[in-house]
């Protein structure tokens, strides 16, 4: 069976979790989370970088640092993970998507002005596949209407929208290092903090409301309770097997990007013949292979492709169910205009097999049964 993700292991991983062990702090804020934040600040060139335990969770703590409460409205598209909404939707906030652009599956910067009221208080692009949204108007509108920019660039971790990373141009940027991402410590995520000011009031949020990170650095000489927060710390293993990762994040990502670009050529020529529609990558954009897809032309011609690569040995994958078209999404949003674009081009994409150390082998095999798919 060609499995559809494997989670990464480079080597040093074990080492540095014995040595987080043998150190007897396992807690957060260690030795290397410290690490990792300086690795994340020197690498993204953030202005502060805090770990948690998810993305889900920066995304939180970014909420909770927009002062996001009830009846305020957070722009954003509906092809997204559930936490992207859920962040907001506990602060109070009604969710307000907007459809999406068709070649990049990100959020239509175009569609964005007109769903702003008067209670709007936050956009939230989501940087799809690691490719970037259009983030030059998106800061523009955020800045006519005084509205906050936080990016769920969970996908997009050493991605850039025109030379600058990804999770650094809105004012918080959040990615995840799930283990189904290019960088990745089973669970865990980070919140980006482009300003200042707003860094000690983040880590007091991150460390359940109290100042201890001010008292672990010896500016206090006790920590109290100051403001709402919650336990947002990773534990030192997490962030040990993270910093492995990252010491190899170039590595990872050359051996993703391989792989993505040999897709790409291969599957070339169906897309010339119209029986499928391959990724789009903006010229401003630099991607980091996050995953590879291709569209075929509907979702029952997808059900049958999932189905026929299975029978193959290959494991493949649609993604989201727009959320809007949930449950949830009923409770807790509406979308503003129409949805042209996002549940049509939601139910024809296709991802297939990638990650770190996938053989040329396994990709001609798949490769090859999605030829012999449409020559059926």
């Amino acid at each position: 069976m060609i499995a559809f993700n494997r989670v990464s292991f480079l080597g040093r991983e074990t080492e540095y979790i014995a040595q987080a062990i043998a150190s007897r702090k396992l807690c957060g804020d260690g030795v290397f989370t410290q690490k990792c934040h300086s690795w994340l600040e020197e690498h993204i060139r953030c202005n502060k970088a805090l770990l948690t335990t998810s993305c889900t969770h920066a995304l939180e703590m970014a909420a909770l640092l927009c002062d996001i409460e009830d009846g305020d409205e957070i722009i954003m598209p509906s092809f997204t993970f559930v936490s992207t909404a859920n962040a907001f939707i506990l602060r109070g906030a009604k969710i307000v998507f907007v459809d999406i652009r068709p070649d990049t599956m990100n959020i239509d910067e175009n569609l964005i002005e007109v769903a702003i009221t008067d209670k709007t208080k936050a956009i939230v692009p989501v940087h799809y596949a690691g490719v970037a949204c259009e983030m030059k108007k998106i800061s523009e509108i955020a800045k006519k209407y005084g509205l906050a920019v936080i990016e769920d660039a969970a996908q997009a971790i050493l991605s850039e929208y025109k030379g600058i990373p990804c999770g650094i141009i809105g004012d918080f940027g959040c990615f995840s290092f799930h283990e189904t991402k290019n960088i990745s410590c089973g669970e865990g995520g980070v919140l980006l903090i482009k300003n200042k000011q707003a860094v000690e009031r983040a880590e007091i949020i991150r460390e359940k409301g109290t100042n201890r990170s001010k008292f672990l650095r010896g500016a206090i000489d006790k920590y109290t309770w100051v403001e709402m927060g919650s336990s947002y710390l990773p534990s030192e293993l997490n962030a040990a097997y993270l910093f492995a990762q990252l010491e190899n994040a170039d590595s990872i990502i050359e051996d993703r990007m391989n792989s993505w670009n040999y897709y790409y050529n291969v599957l070339q020529k169906l897309q010339d013949d119209g029986k499928v529609e391959l990724p789009y990558i903006p010229l401003e954009c630099k991607h980091n292979a996050h995953l590879f897809y291709i569209k075929v032309k509907d979702i029952n011609e997808r059900t049958r492709a999932i189905q026929f690569l299975k029978e193959n040995g290959i494991q493949s994958a649609f993604h989201y169910v727009p959320l809007h078209s949930s449950e949830g999404g009923e409770k807790y949003s509406h979308f503003c205009g129409n949805d042209v674009y996002t549940t049509k081009e939601s139910e024809r994409l296709l991802r297939l097999p990638l990650y770190y150390g996938l053989s040329r082998e396994d990709i001609e095999i798949v490769v090859r049964k999605i030829y012999e798919f449409f020559e059926k």
